[in-house]
């Protein structure tokens, strides 16, 4: 009698000590921490690297305790690096001035990967693949930063209020170059995925044109201009992919592009909106091809209007997406900071709405809430409704059976 007792109170110790069991479909739950001008993390270019570590474990806990199961953290806002790279230089948001490391040292993005893990939670890097320098009038320049070294390879674009610097997706050279950051971060580290977002070529700035006849004269090869930049960006992402797969199978590759791919008075296959601007014909992402081919593993469309909106209604592009994924993982962007924004954000039903019917759509997946900072207000008491009710119970990541399994440690 007494070995039993004792054996049921081993029992009841050693379960103790498991994790919970997940009681939820697998669901990708996540936010995204920008880290370019500080908008999320860390929240100011002169932190000590202590409260820069402060910072993220708090900012961690309060998205685990909204039952996030993964964070997209900007590892590379402008051609520079939240870890120590011989490619690119320490990144200004960082330190305060491009190529400074961090005070005391320490290595930020080993650090947040092994918070993240520690939570039982995903780290996907968020890499901006072309853009190079964020002001050109404002921004630190490294004397050691690729721009410096390879002028030929940038272009600047922009308005009076802000001209960019950004790679020409056209320059073989600058296409190789980012293939190699992306190799670098994937053998040195473990992350779970390589995410890049919707900067391919700049959005449009009305009267002017982006100078890159020189590239196009050198590698157009009878293409109109249109589908020669489309088919750089494709070589980007087939590079990237193929690199990825070469270090880690099982490192992931997602993409968040803008809400429209095309308008269907553009073509019958796109959506039933009116996008001023889209994918396909202005940012030239053909985002269908790289579905379709196997050359990312996930799209996550930032869908940041809210239902009936007149020209880019949530549930006409939730059900268009939901529709074109060719097999692959749909999480849709999820305009957080947009609550008390108009009067249908001021409405607390705007999210639940939004979650429920994203859970109601074929090959929808989950949800990525941009951006991070909007939930320390908890907007709308959201952060409560997803506490107590959408993601009250744990979730585990969705699984992709066409990528191996990462090793066992």
């Amino acid at each position: 009698m007494k070995m039993r007792i004792v054996l049921f109170f081993l029992m009841i110790t050693i379960v103790g000590f498991l994790p919970p069991a997940y009681t939820q479909i697998p669901e990708f739950r996540a936010a995204w921490v920008a880290s370019v001008v500080n908008i999320d993390w860390p929240s100011s270019k002169n932190l000590s690297s202590e409260n820069q570590q402060s910072e993220f474990i708090s900012m961690l806990d309060m998205h685990q305790r909204n039952g996030m199961n993964a964070v997209v953290v900007q590892i590379r806002p402008a051609a520079d690096a939240f870890y120590p790279s011989e490619l690119e230089p320490w990144s200004e948001y960082l330190t305060g001035k491009q190529g400074k490391a961090p005070v005391p040292y320490y290595d930020p993005l080993a650090f947040m990967i092994a918070e993240t893990h520690r939570r039982n939670m995903e780290f996907h890097a968020w890499l901006n693949p072309y853009r190079a320098v964020f002001n050109v009038n404002l921004s630190s320049i490294a004397p050691d930063h690729i721009t410096r070294k390879h002028p030929e390879w940038f272009i600047d674009y922009g308005d009076a209020a802000r001209t960019t610097r950004y790679f020409d997706p056209g320059n073989r050279q600058g296409q190789d170059f980012v293939t190699r950051v992306v190799q670098d971060i994937v053998k040195r580290y473990d992350v779970d995925a390589i995410h890049m977002d919707d900067y391919f070529y700049p959005y449009r700035v009305a009267g002017k044109e982006f100078a890159d006849a020189k590239s196009y004269a050198q590698y157009g090869n009878g293409m109109s201009k249109d589908a020669w930049r489309r088919s750089n960006v494709d070589s980007i992402i087939v590079k990237v992919h193929d690199a990825i797969q070469a270090e880690k199978p099982w490192v992931k590759f997602g993409i968040s592009p803008f809400g429209v791919w095309r308008n269907q008075s553009q073509d019958p296959r796109g959506s039933n909106t009116q996008g001023g601007q889209t994918n396909y014909d202005d940012l030239y992402a053909d985002i269908l091809l790289w579905l379709e081919k196997g050359w990312i593993d996930y799209v996550a469309p930032q869908l940041y209007w809210e239902i009936g909106h007149s020209k880019a209604d949530f549930m006409t592009l939730l059900n268009w997406w939901g529709k074109n994924t060719y097999g692959k993982h749909c999480y849709i962007g999820i305009g957080y900071y947009r609550a008390g924004s108009n009067g249908a954000w001021r409405d607390q039903s705007q999210l639940p709405k939004q979650i429920e019917a994203m859970r109601k759509t074929a090959n929808i997946h989950g949800a990525i809430y941009y951006n991070s900072s909007s939930f320390k207000r908890n907007p709308n008491g959201w952060n409560d409704l997803l506490r107590e009710k959408y993601y009250k119970e744990a979730a585990p990541v969705p699984e992709m059976d066409w990528l191996p399994k990462k090793p066992a440690k």
